[in-house]
């Protein structure tokens, strides 16, 4: 079946970017001229996702009303003469019904977030995108994996190769044979020694899974932190179903931390048309300082 859904965890607090997301939901702080999840969402629809299920929790609503059309602002900004950025804004809506919005009322875990989601899925193929990174590729990186997908079917996890020294920071993958950037894994190891770590390929935050996995979720034990996770789920899941991993074609940013997301706005500044030759002229400018 066609990938045509996917889920957005968007109920965590922040805690690594606080004191701003006090106020602001971490997915809507600013990457040089829209949101981080705009970002994350215009990838999930250039890999023709249909429908997207955002799992919200408490002080969310932002991100409802940040995708619902703005008429007043719409109607000022058509008095205005302003078409440009009347046009912008006008692409940030999402089509009616492409959207749901359920929540995840307690924090339970990411596992346990994408289980809220399971009615609306159904018995079909979804995709996962965490809003924490940004994907910067082209084509998009999860229409990468859609595309892998259609040709291998099964499950399929994003990953990109970090310094074999760093391993111990991440969860990396257990390959078994290599066919281009598509990789047969035979399972995860969450922040392994160095010593003993079957890879140096980290798993980042894009899935795509069958929907299999929400039985799974649905008696899944609570593992690190006391948090239903769903690379547990994933585990067992593997057991029974194929899983490959797609080494991208792309950068991500971790936009969850502090250093992550400075790294997200200047690359972003730099590749900006309308600031980039401004962006440049700052950056040499600082670090001639330094």
């Amino acid at each position: 079946m066609r990938v045509r859904k996917a889920v957005l965890p968007v109920a965590g607090f922040g805690t690594r970017v606080l004191p701003a997301t006090k106020a602001i939901p971490k997915e809507l702080l600013p990457v040089v001229d829209r949101p981080a999840l705009q970002y994350v969402v215009d990838e999930a629809l250039e890999a023709g996702i249909e429908h997207i299920v955002f799992v919200t929790g408490r002080n969310k609503g932002a991100i409802e009303d940040y995708f619902d059309i703005p008429y007043e602002l719409e109607v000022a900004l058509e008095k205005k003469g302003k078409d440009a950025i009347l046009e912008q804004v006008r692409a940030t809506t999402l089509p009616a019904g492409a959207a749901s919005f359920v929540r995840q009322q307690s924090p339970l875990g990411l596992g346990h977030a994408v289980w809220c989601a399971r009615d609306i899925i159904g018995n079909e193929p979804f995709a996962i995108l965490l809003p924490d990174v940004i994907v910067k590729a082209q084509p998009s990186g999860l229409a990468q994996m859609v595309e892998a997908y259609n040709k291998v079917g099964g499950n399929i996890v994003a990953v990109d190769p970090v310094p074999m020294e760093r391993v111990s920071s991440y969860g990396v993958i257990a390959p078994v044979s290599r066919d281009g950037r598509l990789i047969k894994m035979s399972g995860m190891v969450e922040k392994p020694p160095v010593e003993s770590a079957p890879s140096n390929l980290k798993i980042t935050g894009r899935y795509i899974l069958q929907p299999e996995v929400f039985g799974l979720l649905e008696d899944q034990d609570p593992g690190a932190g006391g948090e239903i996770q769903l690379t547990d789920a994933m585990a067992r899941q593997m057991e029974s179903q194929d899983f490959y991993a797609y080494e991208f074609d792309g950068k991500e940013y971790d936009c969850g931390s502090k250093a992550g997301y400075f790294e997200a706005v200047l690359a972003h500044a730099l590749d900006n048309e309308e600031i980039a030759d401004a962006a440049k002229s700052l950056v040499k400018q600082y670090a001639s300082n330094l």
